[in-house]
């Protein structure tokens, strides 16, 4: 059974900067695709980064230029670097992991609180 651990959210302030880090329990070569999710409060789950296994990146408009996503195959980890971060970046954010043949995981999820 493939495992996602988060890790590295908590409670900023306007304009700072945290990253996040999700350990895959196995190879990410593995996988078609990763990416992070975010859901904030009575709100649906989003798209805010995604890397593919060529190494593409693809980010949702309202980040774009201030996150990165990267990773790390030698630690099978992968990385979402925040920057300048706003209120509405707020959210519980979600590790996944797809694969054509296996489908979706998904991580427990790391609060992201961006407050003066």
């Amino acid at each position: 059974q493939v495992q996602l651990v988060e890790s590295g959210g908590g409670l900023v302030q306007p304009g700072g900067s945290l990253r996040l880090s999700c350990v895959v329990s196995g190879s990410i070569f593995s996988f078609n695709a990763m990416g992070w999710y975010r859901q904030a409060p009575g709100k649906e789950r989003e798209l805010v980064a995604a890397i593919r296994g060529g190494g593409s990146t693809n980010y949702a408009d309202s980040v774009k230029g201030r996150f990165t996503i990267s990773r790390d195959v030698t630690k099978n980890t992968v990385y979402l670097q925040m920057n300048s971060l706003k209120p509405e970046d707020t959210a519980v954010y979600y590790c996944n992991c797809y694969s054509v043949l296996r489908g979706d995981y998904w991580g427990q999820g790391t609060q992201v609180t961006v407050s003066s």
